[in-house]
């Protein structure tokens, strides 16, 4: 009986630990099957490189334009080249001009990013799309919605859900894909400095290995130095007796 017993509870276990992975898959699936952004959080100030993905049609219908909107306070975005697409970046004015780094007034934003197929993207088969941007620096501790339109040979699906306060954006239908912003990190560093930093603390780590390898290599050449030494003096011991 307790051989049963305990058969039949660790199938029960067995049951729940598979429902729970089906839970998990299930749920991850069905979060793949939005369009979504791969960066899910980045730092204030940082310059990125968000990539959009688009994981199947409309219903079945191949996809033939994707239009994304840019949420305010990114005011300058860079799309990459797609060679399947024509990409058109929508102006807007701004309410107040503003200044860039460079000193120079600027009195429009890119609001929208258009992505036009030259043959349609086929449902069974996804795509993906880069921004290259810099994430305002005061949008720390918030979450940036980029509502998304996906339009295809039949119909179009508007991933421009975005949840209200308290609730889960997992319970959206199509929610708009999203990332979430967290305060910029003291030791890093944005713009071009960043790979001279680099360098720089390279060199700074790498010198004082070498110095410190310098004692070990010594020593290791005396214990050479000193077996070698036996080892001819066992050799001449050995001839001398022979």
């Amino acid at each position: 009986m307790t051989i049963r017993r305990s058969k039949r509870s660790f199938l029960i276990s067995g049951g729940a630990v598979a429902g729970a992975v089906a839970l998990v898959l299930g749920g991850a699936a069905a979060a793949n099957a939005h369009v979504s952004i791969a960066e899910g959080t980045v730092e204030a100030g940082a310059y990125e490189i968000l990539t959009i993905s688009v994981p199947h049609g409309c219903d079945g219908a191949a996809t033939t334009e994707v239009a994304i909107q840019i949420p305010e306070g990114i005011n300058a975005v860079t799309p990459t080249r797609n060679p399947l697409y024509t990409v058109e970046s929508v102006m807007e004015d701004l309410d107040t001009p503003i200044t860039d780094s460079h000193g120079n007034e600027v009195t429009e934003r890119v609001a929208q990013v258009v992505y036009t197929a030259a043959t349609p993207l086929p449902d069974g088969q996804r795509d993906v799309f880069e921004l290259s941007l810099q994430i305002p620096e005061d949008a720390a501790d918030s979450t940036l919605y980029f509502p998304t339109v996906q339009t295809c040979e039949q119909g179009e699906t508007g991933w421009v859900q975005i949840p209200a306060d308290g609730q889960d954006g997992h319970d959206l239908d199509t929610p708009a894909p999203s990332i979430d912003v967290i305060a910029a990190n003291e030791d890093s560093s944005h713009g071009g400095s960043a790979g001279a930093s680099a360098g720089a603390h390279s060199d700074e780590t790498v010198a004082p290995a070498v110095s410190d390898q310098t004692p070990l290599v010594v020593a290791s050449l005396a214990v050479g130095s000193i077996g070698l030494i036996v080892a001819v003096i066992a050799l001449l011991r050995g001839r001398k007796k022979a």
